[in-house]
């Protein structure tokens, strides 16, 4: 494999580069030689990409730089789209991480597609495919929403949306709001459903730890540091449905000859269903008062 240097980049493509979401060794060599290549850098904040470039002795020519942020780039997609039409290359980075995954980029990224202008990924980081990956949790199918609704209600509503979603669902929350969010999480989902909470990831204080939603909550209480930082919530999905109705199944059977806790335990193990909804369906089931009452 050889890496893009300056004057081998393709006359004419955009280049969406992935940049670190915390630790600075994280920006590749494929993306530091992008950067250095390209004619213009379309960026979040520029103060920002300046500093970024700085730490790794890019400089770019006079005018290199452009912000490119959500209430400026669809002014400003089309202008920089006609100089790839012309030639140019162009590199597009947000603050942090893979630029259009909430985050701007999209509709520079769209109109160089629909003027027929190449577009290019420089992978990297991205706190979301980077706690899904940590998390414990099913990684076939998976969601991704974005940030989580400022409003109790309306997030809520999209928690209530996951309630019998399968696929593990991955939101981004803020440090002003993710006690709250937690609360609204386990009153809609429940107490049983597992949730890593993931914060400052690749940074110093990185932190992450898969709980079911009842007991998360409270560790997130136990420290005020907890609550400090960037957060990515990875949602496990939903039991399926046949899954579901198997485990239940098989606990009634058990249930005809063990103890609630004991009958609970090894469907568990027989069906690979989480062990605690399987208790509490035990119970009301009765089936202590049913153990109690064959003994």
């Amino acid at each position: 494999m050889t890496l893009p240097v300056e004057g081998s980049l393709e006359a004419g493509a955009l280049y969406v580069v992935a940049t670190p979401i915390g630790n600075l060794g994280d920006l590749s060599a494929r993306a530091q030689a992008v950067l250095a290549g390209v004619q213009r850098i379309a960026a979040e904040d520029t103060r920002n990409t300046a500093a970024l470039l700085g730490h790794f002795g890019i400089r770019t020519p006079p005018g290199g730089l452009v912000a490119l942020h959500d209430h400026n780039e669809s002014k400003l997609a089309d202008g920089l789209v006609a100089e790839l039409a012309a030639g140019g290359t162009l590199a597009l980075v947000s603050d942090a991480g893979t630029p259009l995954i909430s985050d701007p980029g999209y509709a520079l990224v769209r109109a160089a597609r629909l003027a027929g202008q190449p577009v290019y990924t420089v992978p990297g980081p991205c706190a979301a495919i980077a706690a899904l990956s940590i998390s414990g949790l099913a990684t076939d199918r998976f969601l991704f929403a974005g940030f989580l609704p400022a409003k109790s209600a309306a997030r809520r509503a999209a928690f209530a949306q996951l309630k019998d979603e399968p696929r593990t669902a991955i939101f981004y929350e803020s440090t002003h709001r993710i006690e709250d969010s937690l609360d609204d999480l386990l009153a809609e989902l429940g107490p049983a459903r597992r949730v890593c909470i993931a914060r400052e990831l690749t940074k110093r204080f990185e932190q992450s730890i898969t709980l079911p939603a009842g007991e998360l909550r409270d560790w997130q209480r136990g420290d005020p540091n907890r609550g400090r930082g960037e957060f990515v919530l990875v949602i496990e999905g939903a039991p399926d449905q046949a899954d579901s109705r198997e485990a239940e199944r098989v606990l009634r059977l058990l249930l005809a000859e063990l103890p609630a806790s004991r009958a609970a335990r090894l469907a568990a193990e027989i069906t690979g269903a989480p062990k605690k909804p399987l208790y509490q369906l035990a119970l009301t089931l009765g089936g202590d008062a049913a153990a109690t009452a064959a003994e």
